[in-house]
């Protein structure tokens, strides 16, 4: 029975919408819609120009609509008389495959082919800073290893539990709060669900955590690597494959040979994959970054897996599930599970071999496999290897050329900007 939301809207007392979408950036695009205009919205979309967000349009296109998904209706916990809603973006009466939501449903589609639901959780790392950006927010919080610090945690209770509480009132399960590796640094975790449930909840929870940080006079960065001595901002994601309301990835003292191949899905598309789960420059000052004063960088440098050993690309924790420990803090909700199950997919049809997990700590024991490939030393090589991935331009490919197109912009506006580092060290070359 579909879901009627100027019905919900009386019902609930919402005033107001926001009709919410992702662009290929991982940037939140609304528009703010009275309740008593959502019928006419529901149907066809609140209209927007693509080419004034970061979508691969011009302004000759003609108007895009973002379409709300009823069943992602949030009421605002902060704003009872708001509504939030995942929209889905059309053009000419046909979906924008080159737009991060509808992208993840055509994967999600393609795997329910073969008679697969994926599911997922992630662990979105945040820092709470000055509302200037240039420090954390506690002065105090100064610990050479800070993770779990129970002072500082607590310092910031009033935000962590507004954030808190508002996923318990939507039914999220959180489960755990904590200080993460890095002074000012936090984590919160909820349960795991269906991929595009968890895709939309970590696009609303983005939009949470900044909207109580300002209301506490503070401000929340996922930026990867915010200040360059600390550790940096990962999106850990956890996946399993379901079948038949069972999970395919379980087996008895190891993860089935299934996952496996999944992994060997993901190993071989590494490269590729980085271009979108550390899709900004500053994401490789986390990924190939040297010791942070903590002791570890918690982040990868070579595409490997493992048991439960943190130094790796992929952990297998539990005989049940992997985590995906590439992503960063700017990693776009709807792209991460996307590009992860399109490669995992890949790596399940044509039985991929992600050969022996590696047992050794990377951190200093990585020249004992001098083998392991390689990530990408900066968002140029991983956006070269996206263009030349045959798996994800074959999975995505209306997504994939928008993507690397706009990109390629992005490095080269990047590419112009002279740095003080240089004029220090060359200017009297």
């Amino acid at each position: 029975m579909s879901i009627d939301l100027a019905q919900v809207a009386q019902a609930k007392g919402i005033k107001y919408f926001l009709i919410s979408y992702t662009d290929l950036f991982g940037n939140q695009r609304a528009k703010l819609v009275p309740a008593q205009a959502i019928g006419e919205m529901q149907k066809n979309g609140a209209g927007f120009a693509g080419f004034a967000t970061w979508l691969d349009m011009t302004p000759a296109d003609p108007d895009l609509f973002a379409i709300p998904d009823p069943a992602s209706l949030i009421q605002v916990p902060w704003k009872k008389e708001l509504g939030w809603l995942a929209a889905d973006l059309w053009m000419d009466g046909k979906p924008v495959k080159a737009s991060p939501r509808n992208a993840l449903k055509a994967q999600i589609a393609a795997a329910a082919e073969l008679g697969y639901q994926l599911k997922s959780g992630v662990e979105c790392e945040f820092f709470l800073i000055t509302p200037d950006g240039t420090a954390i927010s506690d002065a105090a919080d100064t610990q050479t290893k800070p993770c779990y610090d129970e002072q500082a945690l607590m310092r910031r209770y009033d935000v962590i539990t507004e954030i808190c509480d508002a996923m318990i009132e939507l039914g999220w399960n959180p489960y755990q709060n904590d200080h993460e590796d890095a002074n000012g640094q936090f984590e919160m975790n909820w349960h795991y669900d269906d991929a595009l449930l968890t895709a939309d909840r970590m696009a609303f929870f983005k939009f949470l955590v900044k909207s109580v940080a300002e209301k506490h006079g503070q401000r929340a960065t996922f930026m990867p690597k915010p200040f360059i001595n600390l550790t940096g901002n990962g999106c850990h994601v956890h996946l399993s494959l379901w079948k038949d309301g069972h999970n395919a990835f379980e087996g008895d003292n190891d993860i089935s040979p299934l996952a496996k191949n999944f992994i060997g899905g993901l190993l071989h598309s590494a490269p590729a994959l980085a271009a979108i789960t550390n899709p900004t420059v500053n994401s490789y000052k986390r990924i190939n970054a040297p010791r942070t004063t903590s002791g570890a960088t918690w982040s990868p440098n070579s595409v490997t897996w493992t048991g439960n050993n943190r130094t790796h690309m992929i952990r297998v924790p539990e005989p049940n599930r992997l985590e995906l420990r590439l992503a960063d803090g700017a990693v776009n909700p709807y792209l991460l599970p996307a590009v992860a199950l399109a490669a995992g997919m890949d790596g399940i049809v044509n039985a991929r071999d992600p050969g022996p997990r590696l047992d050794i700590n990377m951190y200093t024991e990585g020249h004992k496999a001098p083998d392991a490939p390689k990530l990408p030393l900066n968002l140029l090589d991983a956006i070269r290897a996206l263009e030349a991935s045959p798996v994800l331009g074959a999975a995505m490919p209306e997504l994939v050329p928008a993507y690397t197109k706009l990109k390629h912009a992005e490095w080269n506006d990047y590419a112009r900007h002279l740095t003080d580092w240089e004029r220090a060290t060359t200017l009297d070359c």
